[in-house]
């Protein structure tokens, strides 16, 4: 009896495996048609000329919500899902959700609204932080969300991709990371399959959360692409203090090593140490007092019952997920120029599309060759 049995997990397992449509590893074909699903969204980049997605369609859009956020809702012929984020709009709102970047940590309860206390974990690293502002989005978008999952799910559909342009791409890092936990706890199926591709995307949360969600996704399920003549993946303002290493490292136990030196030299020492380690964390405690405290006690007329959660100390972001480069080259700037007057130039889905097909029409010779 105990043989059979194992015999039918065995056969479940394969089964699974070879009917899967999702497969681990960057696949720019599939990116391309993920670009063409985001553009559609109707964000602060959209252009009506771009090119229609050609495998799925969209079948819901979900209202606006939380700080002028919106996910949609593509579905495939052969029952793969797509989770659509979108990026940042004109609202005023969208944009203080950017600036709304102190950290948090990344387990934790935040009061989003008089009816709605966000219990959420991104990570099982104790250290690790993620910007507050598209936390704040993760917990509306996820509401809403996860009925919509639970009833693919029972219609068969248990594969998802996630994407996420610009500010909709940090939220979809932090999003597959909140998706991810929810399985390993047991409140979503854990058989549903999620791949996650974050464009253009700022930086999401810190070291310590990037070391976690890339542990869990490492063998090629969640991509971070950039175009490296793109401003905005560069931000948000980062800054790393002592307070940012790991415990055992020698920077952290400076000033216990400077005690025991002579004299002279350690008050010369102590004093240089001093000048080098203050200014940063003072920075930080300002971002945190205006990027955070300052945004965070303003937001109730936009998010009544929002109460100000304590925050994590630190402002040392990273970049997030496996990173997938799309390098400017000089074709590229005859076509985008720098030029100071259009900023958004680098970030737009042209930008991406252009790099995107250089790198899809180099695969296909690999392919043939």
């Amino acid at each position: 009896m105990r043989k059979f049995i194992i015999a039918l997990v065995v056969l479940s397992i394969h089964q699974n495996v070879f009917s899967q449509k999702l497969h681990s590893g960057y696949d720019p074909i599939e990116y391309f048609e993920l670009l063409k699903i985001s553009s559609q969204q109707g964000d602060t980049l959209y252009n009506p000329d771009l090119p229609l997605p050609e495998k799925h369609t969209r079948t819901y859009r979900s209202a606006v919500m939380g700080l002028d956020n919106r996910w949609e809702l593509w579905e495939s012929k052969d029952s793969v899902a797509v989770i659509s984020i979108r990026g940042t709009t004109k609202n005023q709102l969208s944009w203080v959700e950017n600036f709304f970047s102190a950290m948090v940590p990344a387990t934790g309860k935040i009061k989003l609204s008089t009816d709605f206390e966000f219990d959420y974990q991104l990570a099982e690293d104790k250290d690790a932080a993620v910007h507050i502002g598209w936390l704040t989005a993760v917990g509306f978008l996820g509401r809403d969300m996860l009925p919509k999952i639970d009833s693919l799910k029972l219609k068969g559909t248990k594969e998802f991709l996630i994407i996420g342009h610009s500010q909709g791409g940090s939220i979809a890092i932090l999003l597959a990371a909140y998706l991810e936990s929810l399985k390993l706890k047991g409140e979503l199926d854990p058989t549903i399959v999620f791949k996650t591709y974050s464009s253009a995307g700022p930086k999401p949360g810190n070291l310590f959360f990037a070391y976690d969600f890339e542990a869990k996704t490492q063998n090629g399920w969640a991509f971070n692409v950039v175009n490296t003549a793109d401003w905005v993946p560069e931000g948000p303002f980062s800054i790393q203090t002592t307070d940012d290493f790991n415990a055992s490292n020698p920077f952290r136990l400076v000033k216990g090593g400077l005690k025991t030196l002579p004299f002279k030299q350690k008050v010369i020492l102590t004093k240089i140490y001093k000048n080098l380690e203050k200014p940063p964390k003072k920075a930080n405690k300002r971002y945190q007092k205006y990027l955070g405290e300052m945004i965070g006690n303003n937001l109730q007329e936009a998010l009544p019952g929002f109460e100000m959660p304590e925050l994590y100390n630190s402002n040392n972001y990273v970049r997030t997920g496996r990173q997938i480069i799309l390098h400017a080259n000089n074709e590229y700037y005859k076509l985008f120029p720098e030029n100071k007057e259009m900023i958004w130039n680098h970030h737009m889905y042209e930008a991406y599309y252009f790099l995107l097909n250089g790198s899809i029409i180099s695969m296909d010779k690999i392919k043939s060759n």
